[in-house]
């Protein structure tokens, strides 16, 4: 294979200081030398000195970046209005209706957000009111959002601390937790954790989890396995929230909505990043009478949730991933993708599984040196102008996640790299995997 020639950034650029000055300690940046990027097109970006990068990580784009016809529903809507949601106007209820075409038919309401953790939030205010109880149940590296309410089911941005007491951790549905029975095993701690939150007062509100678990390490099999845990939150009194903000939108390659590959009916359903392909859109899908019933106690209001520009992208998205066949193009490329990964780790004992679903794919790496071979290999790919992340609880898979538009090229180009990035780490001299980790 041809090395593609390194790239490097400048570590002492302004640019960097004004936002390590502006953002404090809130700057959380990608890679040892931060990029910065300044357009994007389909599947590639391109940085500051010139240098095109291939996405394989950006799931806010889903679409492709800048998609020329979801571009252009924002562009001719901002000229024509820009309104808060008070006002009636026929582009937000047209793709309410759009929407509510993709979900079973019980799931009649949708409440339109700015950001998918306030929808998180109002799933979790619903849940409680509905049921009367406190309970949440979530896996153990899970990521619902970072308002004061989901903050408390996102152990995936935790430094320190344990859960409140009315949050129980359960492990993710992985075969390190469960061994071969994942189901089983997953069904019995949800069951447990259901039991423990009865028997401390509390009740079981909800269960929530994100449909392929992407901050757990990106679990996706067997399909299935979440129908014996709903009907077990249901028998414990709970209510099934489905966080769809990175499985939906046709990612998984089996439908529009992740949930769909495990054959269940969620009560809410969660939506937010490719909700706009990058205007900020969210919102949540949810029975009538649990919405209600909320209502009775509050007013519900979001200023700029559901203002016309934002349906317009929103519409825009839709048309796209219909009319270009997307969910059918991460489910073709998806599958060359994940049996490509599959073929260039066979038989490399660094790796411990390769899991995926369409477009989402984690690969895991084995013992105690896996963060750091993990790390290594994102940077080789950045030096090869390829761009992914990290998942796990400790940070030992990778997770890639291209937009749906990703093409055969696309893929070969990605399989190259990783396969070179793959064989520096696994033949570095400092020990097997140890790899060129600078933290």
């Amino acid at each position: 294979m041809t090395t593609v020639p390194r790239v490097t950034t400048d570590m002492t650029s302004p640019l960097l200081a004004r936002r390590l000055a502006n953002a404090g300690a809130a700057s959380i940046l990608f890679y040892n030398q931060p990029l910065e990027l300044v357009r994007g097109q389909g599947a590639w970006l391109e940085a500051a000195d010139g240098t095109l990068y291939l996405d394989a990580y950006n799931n806010v784009p889903s679409v492709g970046h800048c998609h020329p016809k979801v571009v252009a529903a924002i562009a001719e809507q901002t000229a024509k209005l820009a309104i808060h949601s008070r006002y009636l106007h026929e582009i937000v209820e047209s793709y309410l209706e759009r929407l509510k075409a993709s979900f079973p038919s019980d799931l009649a309401n949708i409440v339109l957000c700015c950001t998918a953790s306030e929808a998180n939030d109002l799933a979790m205010r619903i849940a409680m009111r509905a049921t009367g109880r406190r309970g949440f149940i979530i896996t153990e590296n899970a990521y619902h959002g970072s308002t004061l309410a989901t903050i408390d089911i996102s152990p995936a941005l935790w430094k320190r601390g344990s859960p409140l007491a009315y949050v129980r951790l359960v492990p993710p549905p992985s075969r390190r937790a469960y061994g071969d029975d994942i189901t089983g095993g997953f069904t019995a701690a949800v069951a447990q954790a259901a039991a423990a939150l009865e028997a401390d007062g509390l009740g079981l509100a909800a269960f929530i989890c994100d449909s392929i678990f992407s901050s757990d390490g990106v679990l996706t099999d067997p399909p299935g396995f979440l129908g014996p845990v709903v009907e077990t939150v249901r028998a414990a009194g709970g209510l099934y929230i489905a966080d769809e903000v990175q499985s939906g939108f046709g990612r998984t390659g089996a439908g529009m909505w992740g949930f769909q590959r495990h054959g269940v009916q969620p009560d809410m359903v969660t939506m937010g990043k490719a909700m706009g392909n990058g205007y900020p859109v969210a919102g949540l899908a949810v029975r009538p009478e649990l919405l209600s019933q909320l209502c009775e106690d509050i007013v519900y209001f979001n200023t700029y949730a559901g203002n016309p520009v934002a349906a317009a992208a929103g519409l825009a998205v839709l048309d796209v991933i219909e009319q270009e066949k997307l969910i059918d193009n991460a489910a073709h490329q998806g599958a060359v993708l994940l049996a490509g990964i599959r073929d260039i780790v066979a038989g490399n004992p660094l790796i411990s599984e390769v899991r995926g679903a369409g477009f989402f794919i984690g690969v895991e790496f084995a013992g105690v040196g896996a963060p750091a071979r993990v790390k290594a290999i994102v940077e080789g790919l950045r030096q090869r102008r390829v761009l992914i992340g990290t998942t796990g609880r400790y940070g030992e898979s990778l997770k890639i996640r291209p937009p749906l538009c990703f093409s055969d090229k696309e893929v070969a180009i990605f399989l190259e790299a990783f396969a070179e990035a793959l064989a520096e780490v696994t033949a570095a001299p400092d020990g097997p995997g140890t790899g060129p980790v600078h933290d």
